[in-house]
């Protein structure tokens, strides 16, 4: 549920890993590997622009040395030794459907409680790292909640492997048998799902405990990353303040920060490469052990999605190339009066006047403004984080680049990080983060276990939110500032659709060559210019140095395979605004009933009330088509 950017907004759009996993046996494993992270305030940094607001984490724990920390997790402790004294007894249950329904909500609601306790502590370590990356303080209480969560939650690892003996028919009779059993039945359903691929009590235990060693590769890269620094002429410029400049209006502004940039990851790529291969192996042994078909197959059943529904789906983008980014692109190129762009021109603007600047409360306005058209209630939940201390916005040395937004757990609210420096693409990150704080929301009734959303749903919300932003931003724009507003939406779309598929194609490709051994840099390095060639076409020169730029992509490490959901969100979206436009008041009470099914649905049946099969080329098509109607508009406004 956890959803985060490690990239620039015109990169990539955001989310996050599921916090949780559903099975018993992966007990809250995503937090220990560190998949969200962010931090909280104790003091006030003493160059920030004071509009800008922080975070203040006092409500769920007043420091790292809170001894409610250690309460929590005695207590969530506590639930996990209660379940375990479960053990044995669903098979024992099995000719009684009445008793086995009663165990099924004691074992379920025990083990939210404990992902309740102990999810709130491990939310607050990840927080408290966000924005304050090199303090060991931080890193080490991270390190050792990670390792605690990892052995407390060792003693449910029966749990999932008891309940898969069953037959389907028996769990069946037992959610009939009794009413209040009924509403695990989607965590269920998810727990079956895992069949084919669990191990033996033995080596789940395995898996699980030195799940937090593993980890350490993932704080490794991040660290990594933090500490970077890009030498631009006199200055030391930290990667977030380096991807900004790359849609600076001023060409030699681009250039010395890709310039910097570029030897900075150079000389940072073995280590980040060492993380890289060292997960990808780590994966593979996994995978093999669990008998996954394939590297993303293990994602896919997260993300409760076919195969051939994902394939489907990249394959259509993948058609499109040619009518979309390498078109756009040419465009682009014709404006800025070149035959080729730089790839650090790829995200410039399209003139070298200075660009609008948003303040925060005119971003705030217009952001709730948007948000009030699909109705008062979606407004007033996303006016709370303005409220209150649950935004932090404020970029400054040792806070992690991008942006996403946390949920914690259902018994808390979320919290929403960014890095606001004004412009355009900024407000539209507000508006996506926003989207996901108040799906969270709406979630939350569901408690922690079915309101995590699969990522195939996920990134609904936030697109959908951007999307709003966008339309009520062009409304009253002039033709220039339509024009670049029109830029501006093609590349955010091209980002999110285009490249993330690339994104998606490099991994698959890495990860197929790391079956034959550790993969080189220069390996890593080739496989990235050809995928990223194939997307973006013949009007970007891919420069010398470009081939390092895949070492600052965090989603490879955090969450292999995570990347195509940003497309699957981005194409659903289109389906969804081309729905409201044809009924608005009839969609709107579809769509607060979709965001608040949290993951109760599959994907197909989340969708199957707005009449949509992404199973369907065809539906994927329909999304690359709405794209290549917004390029069609821009060329004819040049």
């Amino acid at each position: 549920m956890s959803r985060f950017r490690t990239l620039i907004p015109s990169e990539a759009k955001p989310k996050s890993e599921t916090a949780f996993i559903h099975s018993g046996k992966k007990f809250l494993l995503d937090f220990i590997r560190g998949f969200g992270y962010a931090r909280c305030m104790t003091q006030m940094p003493t160059n920030l622009d004071s509009a800008l607001p922080v975070w203040d984490l006092t409500d769920l724990y007043t420091g790292p040395e809170d001894p409610k920390i250690a309460q929590d997790f005695a207590s969530g402790e506590g639930h996990i030794k209660e379940l375990a004294k479960l053990q044995g007894s669903f098979l024992s249950a099995r000719g009684n459907p009445e008793r086995l329904g009663l165990l099924i909500d004691q074992a379920a609601s025990l083990y939210e409680k404990a992902m309740d306790d102990m999810g709130g502590a491990l939310a607050y370590a990840t927080l408290a790292s966000t924005i304050d990356r090199e303090n060991p303080q931080i890193a080490k209480l991270q390190s050792d909640l990670g390792a605690q969560a990892s052995m407390i939650s060792s003693d449910s690892l029966y749990l999932s492997l008891e309940l898969n003996k069953l037959d389907d028919w028996e769990i069946e009779q037992a959610l009939k048998a009794v009413d209040k059993a009924q509403k695990w039945r989607p965590w269920l359903r998810r727990i079956r799902a895992s069949r084919p691929h669990e191990l033996s009590a033995e080596l789940e235990r395995l898996m699980l405990e030195r799940a937090p060693a593993v980890g350490q590769w993932t704080r490794l890269f991040d660290e990594t990353l933090t500490r970077l620094r890009a030498k631009v002429g006199k200055e030391q410029l930290t990667l977030n303040e380096a991807l900004t400049r790359l849609s600076s209006p001023q060409p030699a502004v681009r250039k010395a920060a890709a310039g910097g940039l570029t030897e900075a990851l150079k000389e940072n790529a073995p280590v980040l490469a060492l993380a890289l291969n060292t997960l990808a192996f780590e994966k593979q042994v996994e995978d093999r052990w669990r008998k996954y078909e394939a590297p993303a197959a293990s994602r896919h059943l997260a993300n409760e999605v076919d195969k051939d529904a994902v394939d489907a789906m990249a394959d259509a983008v993948a058609e499109s190339y040619t009518a979309l980014s390498h078109r756009y692109y040419k465009l682009k190129a014709r404006i800025l009066g070149k035959k080729q762009l730089d790839f650090w021109d790829r995200n410039a603007p399209l003139t070298q006047e200075v660009q609008k600047k948003y303040g925060w409360d005119e971003s705030k306005k217009i952001v709730l403004d948007s948000f009030r058209q699909m109705g008062i209630e979606f407004a007033d939940r996303a006016q709370v984080f303005f409220d209150r201390p649950w935004i932090d916005a404020a970029p400054r040395p040792g806070k992690s680049s991008g942006a996403y937004a946390h949920p914690v757990t259902a018994n808390r609210h979320p919290y929403v990080m960014l890095n606001f420096t004004g412009d355009r693409r900024e407000v539209l990150t507000l508006a996506h983060e926003l989207g996901h704080a108040v799906h969270q929301t709406l979630c939350q009734p569901l408690g922690s276990i079915l309101a995590d959303t699969p990522l195939t749903l996920a990134e609904t919300a936030s697109i959908f939110a951007e999307g709003l932003v966008f339309e009520h931003l062009v409304a009253d724009a002039s033709a220039e500032d339509k024009k670049a507003l029109l830029a501006g939406k093609i590349e955010d779309c091209l980002n999110s659709v285009i490249r993330q598929i690339a994104f998606h194609r490099f991994e698959e490709r890495f990860h197929a060559t790391r079956l034959d051994g550790e993969v080189s840099v220069p390996q890593i390095n080739a496989i990235w210019l050809e995928v990223m060639g194939e997307s973006l076409g013949p009007a970007i020169k891919l420069n010398d140095g470009y081939e390092y730029w895949w070492a600052y992509v965090s989603h490879f490490v955090h969450a292999p395979f995570y990347v195509y959901a940003y497309a699957f969100g981005d194409l659903l979206v289109s389906a969804l605004m081309e729905k409201r436009r044809q009924d608005p008041q009839g969609f709107t009470p579809l769509y607060k009933t979709l965001l608040s099914g949290g993951g109760t649905k599959a994907y197909t049946e989340a969708l199957a009330p707005f009449g949509m099969n992404p199973r369907d080329k065809a539906f994927w098509k329909m999304g690359c088509a709405r794209l290549e109607g917004l390029i069609d508009g821009f060329e004819a406004l040049l």
